[in-house]
């Protein structure tokens, strides 16, 4: 990697990381902003907010925007997430600066037009109703719900019909002046850029914004429990969760490795023992939220009523049995699967930009490959064993399900079978 990072006079940095061998760049604007930074009547904010920024500037239409971008073969376009939003470009290394132009342009001169406000608030409401319909996401809003009720970090991205709706202009302007701040923001590139022309570029381009960052958001706290919805569907959409790690904790890279171990592809624990030897869902797979203060430990199963009383205890069994006999071959495993997804990625410019741009938001510098492997080759069993205890046995569950889902074993239940001690199984090889 060759990463170079400059701070700008007024906070916000530039990061780049030059791939010579490459015609093409992909950059754009990371924010340290999402929806956990949202009021209650600001929920969904950020999301529409994100949409927006492409329909109209003072100097360019929608349509204008769209037009101009493709017109060099490229691509815009933005993201939502609980802490970060950005948006961002893939074009031809000669069109770098149009791409920075674009990108200034929307986030500072995007006029908020009513009739544009309407439609997309009209787009927005299709997409939740989209989601309501599904169940599965239906299942991981409540998932997120429950694990965090009554904080921003708990509630949906998208907001709610009732909130999308009554934003207008004024309400968009002002929270767009309070959350996009210099400091907090990170102008990240990779492939064919040169660093000095894009510091220029973002000197010029960036430097009128607020050089003092914005107010950080509330602590999250953890909380758990249980939300079950007894639906006539064909399968339970089931998720059952336990307080993680933030990012910075000594235990980030040992849940990660955790996760890999019980659900993190076909020859994981959960996937083998549950999918493969009794049959009892068609996929199921664990993961880890990491947030900058709290995390969300979490494995997702869909399987029929039939199956469900089978299923959860196994799933129990399965989480003790992990934190009393995980092996370093599967250790090793894991770590070869992360590891090598983290290497696949630098060989694209876009997740090398969104990685350092990241790493810059959460770390305030960028984490050089060598550095991230070595945190996971130290990671041993021992660790992993203590970690999945600590939080299996001593968090409390989260538990959401909806479906078929009458006569599911409850996160109380779900919790004092945890309690019972260990499960001694030969660890899957």
């Amino acid at each position: 990697m060759d990463v170079k990072t400059t701070v700008l006079e007024n906070g916000m940095t530039v990061v780049t990381d030059r791939m010579p061998s490459l015609k093409s760049a992909a950059l754009g604007v990371w924010v340290r902003t999402g929806s956990r930074a949202e009021a209650v009547d600001q929920n969904g904010i950020t999301h529409l907010l994100e949409h927006m920024a492409f329909k109209g500037t003072k100097t360019r239409t929608a349509r204008g925007i769209a037009e101009e971008i493709e017109a060099v073969g490229g691509e815009l376009n933005a993201s939502t997430s609980i802490e970060h939003t950005n948006y961002y470009a893939r074009i031809l290394a000669e069109d770098v600066p149009l791409a920075v132009d674009i990108l200034a342009d929307i986030l500072q001169n995007s006029t908020f037009d009513p009739q544009e406000l309407a439609r997309e608030q009209h787009v927005i409401l299709q997409e939740i109703g989209a989601a309501n319909d599904s169940p599965e996401d239906q299942a991981f809003d409540l998932f997120q719900q429950t694990a965090w009720p009554d904080q921003a970090i708990g509630r949906p991205i998208l907001g709610t019909p009732e909130t999308v709706k009554g934003f207008d202009r004024n309400v968009l302007d002002a929270y767009l002046s309070d959350r996009y701040r210099a400091p907090d923001m990170v102008l990240a590139a990779a492939g064919l850029v040169d660093h000095d022309e894009i510091v220029a570029l973002a000197r010029e381009k960036f430097g009128g914004f607020n050089s003092e960052s914005a107010a950080p958001e509330g602590a999250a706290k953890y909380i758990g429990g249980e939300i079950l919805h007894n639906k006539d569907l064909m399968e339970a959409q089931v998720l059952i969760g336990f307080e993680g790690r933030p990012y910075k904790s000594p235990d980030y890279y040992a849940i990660q490795i955790l996760a890999s171990v019980l659900g993190g592809g076909m020859s994981s624990r959960l996937f083998q023992e549950i999918r493969e030897k009794h049959g009892l869902c068609y996929a199921i797979y664990s993961f880890h939220w990491a947030f900058s203060d709290t995390g969300l430990f979490g494995l997702h199963a869909a399987t029929s009523h039939e199956d469900l009383g089978a299923l959860m205890p196994m799933i129990a069994d399965e989480l003790l049995a992990a934190a009393n006999t995980i092996s370093e071959e599967e250790v090793a495993r894991s770590r070869a699967q992360i590891r090598a997804g983290l290497l696949m990625a630098l060989e694209s410019p876009a997740a090398r930009a969104g990685q350092i741009a990241r790493q810059i938001l959460v770390h305030g510098r960028v984490l050089p490959p060598e550095e991230i492997s070595s945190k996971i080759e130290a990671v041993t069993s021992a660790d992993i064993r203590r970690v999945a205890q600590e939080i299996f046995t001593g968090t409390t569950p989260t538990l959401t399900a909806i479906g078929p889902v009458e006569g599911i074993m409850t996160a109380r239940e779900l919790a004092e079978r945890l309690q019972q001690g260990p499960v001694l199984r030969t660890a899957t090889m």
